[in-house]
């Protein structure tokens, strides 16, 4: 009836490697809002033609809107 497509075989004798599962990926960079935000309390961000605004709420929480 029904054939299951072909699946690749697993080498269960290969020792664990993380780089197995997923390729190494570069550092993810970390700024403050603080350094972002400039003294201000919303910043514009343009984005493929889009602008999105990072708003500092009163309550001291960061919304990001389109």
């Amino acid at each position: 009836m029904f054939e299951s497509p072909a699946v690749p075989a697993v080498d269960t004798t290969a020792p664990f490697s993380p780089e197995r599962i997923a390729p190494r990926a570069r550092p993810v960079q970390r700024t403050d809002s603080a350094r972002l935000l400039a003294g201000s309390r919303e910043l514009v961000i343009e984005h493929a033609g889009q602008e999105y605004h990072l708003r500092l709420t009163r309550n001291d929480k960061l919304i990001l809107t389109k």
